[in-house]
């Protein structure tokens, strides 16, 4: 069966992410720690970035007003005012970061894009994405960019639908096991999984067992070898 839908997650499938968001929550427990132990400063801005999810959506301006919500629930009014000032520096650090590229990321892309149609799928920060992929000179690879809000079934049902594929002849390839594979293969598309040892927990799932669309990869290099398999 060929594949002519070749959907691909941007932060740290393509590219670094995770370890900047991680050294800006490392900045961030530092500057609160007058107030709270790092353990509890680290489960409180995780629970209030999950529930801030519906209202601010993902990405690094999502992050920072997570930031500053969190420091003024564990501060409360002891929190001064140059504090919410540097929280603001470690949001902007966190948006100009450069895009690292993944290794050997230029090439498999190559290799990829003469097997199908490549159609990048991401969420967060529409400007912020954007920028990303202009910075990372990958963007003349794609037919199509999708940012999205979140990443459900009916979202990739969409994506199908927009660029005139059945489901069974796309793939989708990413780090996310909640947002990138279970939603594909739920669509009715093939699903690959690269882990990456900083994902965040609210992106964990459970793998499907046995799924005769599903694998798991160690690095996106493998992609065009598991496309080879899939098209016999």
């Amino acid at each position: 069966m060929p594949i002519d839908l070749i959907c691909l997650d941007a932060d740290d499938t393509l590219w670094h992410n995770m370890r900047f968001f991680a050294a800006a929550e490392q900045a961030f427990a530092e500057l609160v720690a007058p107030y709270a132990e790092d353990a509890a400063v680290r489960e409180r801005m995780q629970a209030i970035e999950v529930r801030n999810l519906r209202h601010y959506g993902y990405g690094a301006k999502s992050f920072t007003l997570s930031m500053i919500e969190t420091a003024l629930e564990l501060a409360g009014d002891d929190l001064p005012a140059p504090a919410v000032g540097r929280i603001l520096a470690i949001g902007r650090e966190l948006l100009a970061h450069p895009v690292e590229l993944l290794d050997g990321i230029g090439d498999t892309l190559e290799r990829l894009a003469g097997m199908g149609r490549l159609v990048l799928v991401t969420k967060g920060d529409l400007l912020h994405q954007e920028v990303k992929l202009a910075a990372s000179g990958l963007g003349q690879l794609f037919t199509g960019v999708e940012i999205v809000s979140d990443k459900h079934a009916d979202t990739f049902v969409r994506v199908f639908h927009r660029y005139g594929c059945a489901p069974e002849r796309a793939v989708m390839a990413g780090d996310s096991m909640r947002s990138d594979v279970l939603p594909a293969l739920e669509a009715g598309a093939w699903g690959a999984y690269i882990p990456q040892p900083l994902a965040w927990s609210h992106e964990a799932a459970t793998a499907p067992a046995d799924h005769p669309r599903f694998r798991q990869l160690a690095r996106l290099a493998e992609l065009p070898d598991w496309i080879a398999q899939i098209e016999g």
